[in-house]
């Protein structure tokens, strides 16, 4: 079964996030922690699938690894791995992959590398091509073959008479095969230079690895972005301990939530002094109109005083965060293009497909080209995406976690394999839930004839809140299927009529279709039906989509059996309001003649028991009151004497500023 996480339509966003680790830096670190001379304890690591597979990788090979509380100490090796043959399972990590290709080709013994894990080789990994840095290791005698297709994982390496002092590198697919060859050229021991053919792309993912090299002791002569020279003489040397940087990337998603969701949000752990090129996202958000603040160690973003400004921007620079951007530009007044992104290609899925494809799934006109791709915002900011569809991740931690900001315009959203974020940010969506407000729902549950929906109005009314009447849908859908003859025993077909009802509120006005709905809606015929279709779990989940779309801002009041516990179980205030069957059928009866209805008293107490029988037995949804629902019994209470206890609850339980 799909797993699966439905984010609620978010109101604002406000507060403090504290990074994890670098992904980037993270295995750099430790790869160059294994290959240095001494110990080094290694501060702030990230917890992720992706610096896991590198140390279970080093593990294998020999390098003593020791865990502490927030510390993990490697005792390096030199250069020369204490295991000369293992098999490496490296999941779908491509900066562990990639430089340990390099380490092992030029440290000498026979070892495989694959993606995925010992039981379930394969997966994207080897889709992701490895081909430029492979014929450039063979330039200088490593011996690697392909075990599968040419051109990708997985390899097997062996031992080899390693010659030559220069190497050409393609520049233009992953900046990952230029880090892999700086940081394992200099086991040589002589000096080697390094000549990119093309242009160079993801250059900031290269600045972190000349300056993590920089800090163990290894210095590259860079001239330009064309030539690279390693001078022999130079070994790995431990600098003792290191501290590893927060990830600007993550940075990104939080930076944007501000600047949509209006803010004040700031990460801390990354700052105007990072490493990362990553971190100037927060100049290109700020040319979008948000407001930016950051030190030495934080970033903070503000929303601007309208919308969001569109922008074209070569993104070479933020080859990563720009992701983050395709989707701000959902809220961007005009259209945004994103250009010299032609590595999405090649990353955890072709991004720039997946990007498209799932932006138009929540109403943006997108073209893709094959280094580019042009967005234009759906006409409205209030988007509604279709629930049991969702988003699809693609096995891509980024996709997951830049979707989450589109719950801002949504009237709620499914993300599915959210576990995906596990591969660098294990812990996202709690901490995106930390600084991030849902639209609120005050759900009021209760029996036929509570006063539930009298209340739940009038509090909606005081409140300038949006109203849902959950009971009228299903007697609208009772009334749709008496219209149309279908039979009331029928969950198929009651599933599919009600998946095309067309269903607005104006006010006290009902229209069904377009058309207005009179007092049979509230006919004792129309309600025991309703009660009885209710039932179907196919008709709750089909009317299920058409409920979550009346949250919308400022919030929502909402009535019903199982608002609290099934359709809205995040609301911010439940109530199970109640009466004795006696004065709801009393209530009930005085309704009816109002309107100059036929009615008996006892009949209506009889049908109301036999409902409530009914609807607390089913099993789907059955009606119950939730321990974190907040109990009313209006027996004696007059209507505004409910809606007073109602709105002090709420009060008293929403969040302070």
């Amino acid at each position: 079964m799909k797993e699966y996480l439905d984010l609620p339509p978010l109101l604002s966003a406000k507060g403090i996030v504290r990074l994890p680790g670098s992904k980037s830096i993270s295995n750099r670190v430790l790869l160059l922690s294994a290959l240095s001379e001494g110990t080094t304890d290694v501060h702030d690591l990230l917890h992720s699938d992706d610096t896991e597979r590198m140390l279970d990788a080093l593990g294998a090979l020999g390098i003593r690894i020791e865990r502490a509380e927030g510390v993990y100490r490697i005792t390096g090796c030199g250069g020369n791995f204490p295991v000369s043959e293992a098999k490496l399972f490296l999941g779908n990590a491509g900066t562990a992959f990639r430089p340990l290709v390099a380490a092992l080709a030029l440290s000498g013994g026979r070892h495989e590398l694959y993606g995925g894990t010992k039981d379930a080789p394969g997966g994207r990994m080897h889709e992701r091509p490895i081909g430029d840095l492979v014929d450039a290791l063979r330039q200088i005698g490593a011996d690697i073959e392909y075990l599968g297709v040419d051109g990708y994982p997985p390899l097997r390496i062996k031992p080899s008479m390693l010659a030559g002092d220069v190497v050409e590198v393609k520049g233009d697919v992953s900046s990952q095969f230029l880090t892999g060859l700086l940081m394992a050229l200099p086991l040589l021991g002589r000096t080697v230079c390094i000549e990119v053919v093309g242009e160079l792309i993801s250059k900031p993912y290269i600045e972190i690895t000349l300056a993590m090299m920089e800090r163990f002791g290894v210095t590259v002569e860079r001239q330009g972005w064309k030539r690279f020279v390693i001078f022999g003489g130079q070994r790995y040397k431990s600098p003792a301990q290191i501290f590893v940087e927060g990830d600007a990337s993550s940075a990104s998603y939080f930076l944007a939530a501000g600047a949509i969701g209006g803010g004040p949000v700031r990460v801390e752990g990354i700052g105007n002094d990072s490493v990362q090129g990553d971190v100037r996202f927060a100049e290109e958000l700020q040319k979008m109109g948000a407001k930016i603040e950051m030190g030495p160690n934080w970033m903070e973003a503000k929303g601007p005083e309208g919308r969001l400004r569109a922008i074209d921007l070569d993104c070479n620079h933020i080859p990563d965060a720009a992701m983050t951007l395709a989707v701000a530009a959902l809220f961007a007044d005009g259209e945004t293009v994103l250009r010299n992104i032609a590595s999405w290609r090649v990353k955890e899925t072709d991004r720039i497909a997946a990007m498209a494809k799932e932006l138009r799934k929540a109403g943006a006109t997108v073209e893709e080209g094959e280094d580019y791709i042009r967005i234009a915002p759906p006409a409205s900011r209030a988007f509604i995406m279709n629930p049991e569809e969702g988003i699809d991740t693609y096995d891509d931690h980024r996709m997951a976690m830049c979707f989450s900001l589109a719950a801002f315009g949504s009237s709620g959203m499914r993300i599915n394999d959210p576990n995906c974020v596990a591969k660098t940010f294990p812990e996202y969506f709690k901490s995106y839930a930390k600084v991030t407000e849902s639209v609120p729902v005050i759900a009021i549950d209760g029996p036929s004839a509570s006063g539930k929906g009298t209340v739940a109005q009038l509090v909606a009314g005081r409140l300038g809140y949006h109203y849902l009447d959950s009971g009228a849908l299903y007697r609208l859908l009772a009334l749709a299927a008496m219209n149309s003859r279908v039979a009331l025993e029928d969950e198929d077909a009651l599933s599919n009529l009600a998946s095309g009802m067309d269903v607005e509120f104006r006010g006290s006005e009902i229209l069904l279709d377009r058309k207005p709905v009179g007092d049979e809606l509230r006919g004792e015929e129309c309600a025991a039906a309703a009660s009885k279709i209710a039932a179907f779990p196919r008709v709750r989940e089909a009317l299920l989509a058409k409920q979550h779309a009346f949250r919308r801002a400022p919030g929502l009041v909402t009535d019903g059996r199982d608002m609290g516990s099934v359709v809205f179980p995040d609301a911010a205030y439940k109530v199970f309001l109640t009466a004795s069957a006696e004065a709801r059928a009393e209530r009930r009866y005085k309704q009816l003649k109002e309107k100059g209805m036929d009615a008996n008293i006892s009949a209506l107490l009889q049908d109301i028991r036999a409902r409530d029988e009914r609807d607390m037995k089913r099993s789907a949804a059955p009606l119950q009151q939730f321990p974190d629902a907040a109990l009313l019994d209006t027996t004696s209470l007059t209507i505004d004497q409910a809606v007073e206890t109602v709105l002090k609850g709420y009060r008293e339980k929403a969040p302070k500023e």
